[in-house]
């Protein structure tokens, strides 16, 4: 099955875009970045996106990650014109532990970065879930439950201070090169919500999770965040992109066994971003890594965190479009269509 993400569909960037290139104050300083939105950049990437439930027992502090029924896959893709469209789809060489037979897996992630702003957008559908067996105590067979559902979606926003030096675009879809290094700290909100079920109880049953097993959990967090961004340059179109940020969520969680129980509070969580590569004028070589932790509030013997990553290599070929192309595509282009200059 196709996976396609398609940034356009995101609101907040078809209308922060053309804001941002109309205020002198938004734009970068072309000292340290160089804009290259009118270079068509055409990739080939290799990536995994996923979304971990993890629970621990009080006791013995034991961990069980049941993880996705999800593997490497394969996509096309480009970037023109502030519009960014990717297309992935799974290659059975790539998916060795795979389970054929499972339903799909839906996995959004939008990741835009505009000149002093970040958003990202995360919309997870997930169905079967596994514990692997070297994960487990009490058995050497890997524990599958094709039945679990998990569903999740968030949304994390950030003011970057000194953005107009740094671009984290150059790093995420080459639509700029960073010319110089820079940093920059910010400051942000973000909000999460989602559920998991099962036909039965999720955890595997022996005595260390009687007291945490449960066949369904909701939860709900928001609060802001903080952090600091920065891009390291060297030799020539070599960088090295690091982005941190900690946060202080509040809300509940919910879960149900024999009886439901509600627990409300606040949670420290972490989200980290990554990005090394060579960006030249003509071609690129990247790779990044994603991750959210999201700790949901505890309640009793219940600890639970839902783990969203996204780890890719992208192979990037720059098309220099003439002014032909560059004209017929701004007349179809969906950010400019439906934000007029």
């Amino acid at each position: 099955m196709i996976r396609v993400n398609i940034l356009l569909v995101f609101f907040v960037f078809l209308c922060s875009s053309k804001s941002f290139a109309q205020n002198s104050k938004l734009q970068y300083d072309s000292t340290y970045v160089e804009s290259t939105r009118d270079v068509l950049a055409s990739r080939l990437f290799f990536s995994r996106k996923y979304t971990r439930i993890v629970a621990k027992t009080p006791e013995s502090n034991e961990r069980y990650t049941l993880v996705p029924n999800t593997g490497l896959k394969m996509g096309l893709g480009f970037t023109y014109q502030d519009l960014t469209i990717n297309a992935s789809f799974p290659v059975s060489f790539l998916y060795p532990d795979k389970i054929g037979d499972w339903p799909g897996n839906l996995d959004l992630q939008s990741h835009i970065y505009a000149p002093k702003v970040i958003v990202d957008f995360f919309g997870q559908f997930y169905n079967g879930y596994k514990i692997n067996a070297e994960n487990r105590t009490y058995s050497d067979e890997d524990y599958l439950r094709e039945d679990l559902r998990q569903m999740s979606l968030g949304i994390n926003m950030n003011y970057l201070f000194f953005g107009d030096k740094l671009s984290i675009a150059a790093a995420w879809n080459q639509s700029s090169i960073q010319k110089k290094s820079a940093y920059s700290p910010f400051v942000g909100f973000e909000g999460y919500g989602g559920n998991m079920r099962g036909d039965s109880l999720l955890l595997p049953v022996n005595p260390e999770t009687d007291l945490v097993n449960f066949d369904r959990a909701s939860y709900f967090m928001a609060g802001p965040n903080a952090g600091m961004a920065g891009t390291w340059v060297f030799w020539k179109n070599f960088y090295l992109t690091g982005v941190a940020a900690v946060n202080l969520s509040g809300g509940y969680t919910k879960w149900r066994n024999v009886e439901e129980r509600k627990e409300w509070g606040g949670a420290p969580t972490y989200y980290l971003r990554g990005f090394f590569g060579y960006n030249g004028p003509r071609f690129a070589v990247t790779t990044s890594y994603v991750y959210k932790n999201l700790n949901l509030i505890k309640g009793g013997p219940y600890d639970q965190a839902v783990n969203t990553g996204d780890y890719r290599i992208n192979f990037i070929y720059k098309i220099y479009a003439g002014k032909s192309f560059k004209k017929k595509f701004n007349k179809v282009n969906p950010v400019r269509i439906i934000i007029k200059e």
